[in-house]
């Protein structure tokens, strides 16, 4: 039989529309569907009761005005009930969306699932390919709310599914999909992963996504793209390394656009729905931590830009790193929010960084509200590197994460004499001049680090009252850039071509030595013993989780790459004791590539070198410019076991919701805690342990007049940012089968009141 629609390959050729229309459910996986969820709701879906974008709303509050669970009652919170979506490994911190009472939700294996947001139970559910969008999916509806679709990426394809049914939408691009890889300006052969997890924003009949784009050398552009959401047609690009002719073009070499790679949203975005102006935070070029053939400011990467998001036309920017050399990329969704400032009210929007910046600009103008300052900072000592000679400094707010790290901070909680002593050494050894200090050939410290600070999911806020919550965590890194040599001619030896592969794919990740780095990417020093050759070329062809798959490679090329893992040491010498991979050019030559680790500094135990707390929770008040609380965000439970218990949680991925009922909710992977602060305070009002830990951003809605609180869960390894047993093995945390979706709310009688729905 012919197939018409590529997800569902068990359906006969014959139109999907009428599939829809005359039989109601996804093909794979046949489930009844009740009338309630086809026919159109009376009302608006926006508002209150639904939580219809990423993050509860265009303008990315990560605020609920819902306030039937407050401050109160809040401490008998029971679970309501659980939907399991186990994954074949991967990240998982889904958002879910919540509209009429149904709950869209990333199921099991990459599926897109539709529930009862009352009772979990499955309303339909479509099979997608690998690699889907893994924290969120797009809303969107017809004003007349006739036409519904789901909007989100798998396998770097845009795709649209009938919010209703499930069934894809053959009328949007090529037969239901749009390939994100093409223009770019590259060859779209030669780009393996170019989506990003998190998924964009709708504004009017538009999609504008952004993309990830990977770290290396040879990176494609990370320009921003909007496209028509009934055809899938591109509708605009902005060109975040400009072409000539182009604003910007001139903080560049004039052939960067050609070939720089990154300067990317990989993480959120917002939109001024009333001013359709969208605010895209930006990334790091490639290479993030070496820039000697990209002289200049490199706008707009590390850039705050303001677009009029029906032309994609620039309307003002700002740039928090200049000449990006330390993986900079501001990634926090732009809060949007009002305050009232010198006596007046004025429409803002805040930008929290990975460096602990919190910046605040008028919303129309660009103009901040304090002012940031121009500081010098140091020169790099790498040949032919020329670090911009300052950065800005905002003068308010103050900081939300430490900048600075020294002996003297070190954790107090390392026991092994000799391990301090080694940690000691390592700091006390490494060079340390600030906040924006380049990396060089020899230890260089970096603090919050390169995954610290403020990241995606990570911010909540109060639009009305002027207040912004911002979940941060403190990471130092150590980066030593060393020589890349180039890649190993292909006529050697199977192991020997395998580590040119893995060289030109795989080394930013998983690092020189194999070993990978925290919560970027595994170990594969095992994955031979692990996986077999068959797993190794499964995982390399078709991608797992946020890493992309390599289709391009042939059965050849996979091959190789698994020799080069089973025995490192065969690539060092080609046949006939010919040496494989080329030695590395001296590192005074102009054109030599530099590469380094993301640099994690973690004890033997697996936690951080740097003393508590790991990771906080900060209130500010940006009518004032000032911090009214902070507080340690959850706990290590071996050391709250010993009663330690203002350590913060290690690397929290994700972040809080604030609601009017005075609540911020807020979960903690390592220690499997859901948790709910005082929004006025920063006092904790109720925890509860689950089985598996919380990840991404919550959402709060409401059914039938009860209100419910859902938190995504996942089991965890030490690569996903958990801490590893002192003998260095893996540590899981969390039971597989209880990783999914735990949805609170109150008991049907609370205080005497019903909440029944």
């Amino acid at each position: 039989m012919k197939l018409t629609n590529r997800l569902f390959p068990c359906e006969r050729t014959f139109s999907l529309r009428r599939l829809a229309a005359q039989v109601g459910f996804s093909s794979l996986v046949c489930l009844t569907i009740h009338p309630a969820h086809l026919a159109a709701a009376d009302g608006p879906s926006k508002g209150g009761a639904s939580w219809v974008d990423y993050g509860g709303g265009e303008d990315s509050a990560q605020y609920s005005p819902l306030k039937q669970i407050d401050k109160n009652n809040v401490k008998d919170l029971q679970l309501a009930w659980f939907y399991p979506a186990p994954q074949q490994g991967g990240r998982f911190g889904y958002n879910p969306v919540i509209v009429d009472g149904v709950m869209y939700v990333m199921g099991k294996d990459n599926s897109v699932v539709a529930l009862d947001a009352a009772t979990g139970k499955e309303v339909w559910v479509h099979p997608n390919e690998s690699g889907i969008t893994n924290r969120g999916m797009n809303y969107w509806e017809s004003k007349d709310r006739a036409d519904r679709r789901l909007i989100y990426a798998a396998n770097n394809y845009l795709q649209e599914v009938n919010a209703r049914t499930g069934i894809t939408i053959p009328s949007f691009g090529n037969d239901g999909r749009v390939d994100l890889r093409e223009g770019l300006g590259r060859n779209p052969k030669s780009i393996a992963r170019i989506q990003s997890a998190t998924p964009g924003r709708v504004f009017e009949n538009l999609i504008i996504v952004g993309s990830a784009t990977g770290e290396e050398y040879g990176s494609p552009p990370g320009d921003i793209r909007a496209y028509d959401v009934l055809s899938g047609k591109l509708a605009w690009t902005f060109h975040t390394v400009p072409h000539p002719g182009e604003f910007g073009y001139d903080t560049w070499p004039p052939e960067a656009w050609k070939y720089i790679g990154g300067v990317n949203n990989w993480g959120e975005m917002s939109i001024d729905e009333k001013r359709g102006i969208v605010y895209i935070p930006t990334g790091s070029p490639t290479y993030d931590f070496y820039g000697a053939d990209r002289p200049g400011a490199n706008l707009f990467s590390d850039c705050l830009v303001a677009v009029d998001a029906r032309t994609g036309n620039r309307l003002w920017h700002f740039q928090f790193v200049h000449h990006d050399l330390w993986d900079y990329d501001a990634v926090m969704a732009p809060k949007l929010l009002t305050v009232t400032h010198n006596g007046k009210t004025v429409d803002v929007v805040a930008q929290a960084t990975k460096q602990g910046f919190l910046y605040v600009f008028d919303r129309v103008t660009g103009e901040p509200l304090w002012p940031i300052e121009e500081r010098p900072v140091p020169k790099s000592q790498m040949p032919f590197e020329h670090a911009w000679p300052t950065q800005p400094f905002p003068t308010k707010p103050p900081a939300f994460a430490r900048q600075s790290f020294t002996v003297a901070d070190l954790n107090p909680y390392v026991d092994d004499p000799k391990e301090a002593q080694r940690i000691k050494n390592w700091v006390s050894n490494a060079r340390f001049e600030g906040l924006f200090t380049p990396p060089g050939l020899t230890d260089t410290l970096q603090i919050p680090g390169n995954n610290g600070g403020g990241n995606w999911g990570g911010g909540a806020a109060d639009p009305e009252a002027g207040f912004v919550y911002v979940m941060s965590k403190d990471a130092p890194t150590v980066l030593k850039l060393e020589t890349q040599p180039p890649r190993s001619p292909f006529n050697n030896s199977p192991a020997a071509q395998g580590a040119a592969l893995y060289q030109a794919l795989c080394l930013s990740c998983h690092g020189i030595d194999r070993n990978g780095h925290a919560g970027v990417a595994p170990s594969l020093v095992d994955a031979p013993k692990r996986l077999g050759e068959g797993g190794i070329a499964a995982i390399v062809k078709n991608g797992r989780g946020e890493m992309p798959a390599f289709h391009n490679l042939t059965d050849q090329n996979l091959s190789a790459v698994a020799a080069y893992l089973t025995d490192p040491k065969a690539a060092e010498t080609g046949p006939g004791g010919r040496t494989a991979a080329p030695t590395a050019p001296p590192p005074d030559t102009p054109g030599t590539r530099y590469w380094t680790g993301y640099g994690t500094m973690d004890a033997a135990d697996g936690l951080p070198v740097i003393g508590p707390p790991w990771s906080t929770l900060t209130a500010y008040d940006l009518n004032e410019g000032t911090v009214k609380w902070k507080v340690p965000l959850g706990v290590v439970p071996s050391l709250a076991a010993k009663g330690i218990t203002d350590t913060g949680s290690y690397w929290p991925r994700g972040g809080p919701v604030a609601t009017a009922g005075g609540i911020i909710f807020v979960g903690t992977g390592s220690d499997l805690t859901a948790h709910a602060y005082d929004k006025d305070t920063g006092k904790v009002l109720w925890e509860k342990e689950l089985k598996s830990g919380p990840e991404g951003i919550p959402s709060v809605y409401e059914v039938g007049g009860r209100e419910y609180v859902v938190f995504c869960a996942r089991s965890g390894r030490v690569v996903d940012n958990l801490p590893a047993n002192p003998n260095g093995k893996a540590q899981v945390l969390g039971d597989p089968a209880a990783q999914g979706y735990y949805v609170f709310a109150l008991p049907e009688r609370s205080g005497g009141k019903s909440v029944s729905n």
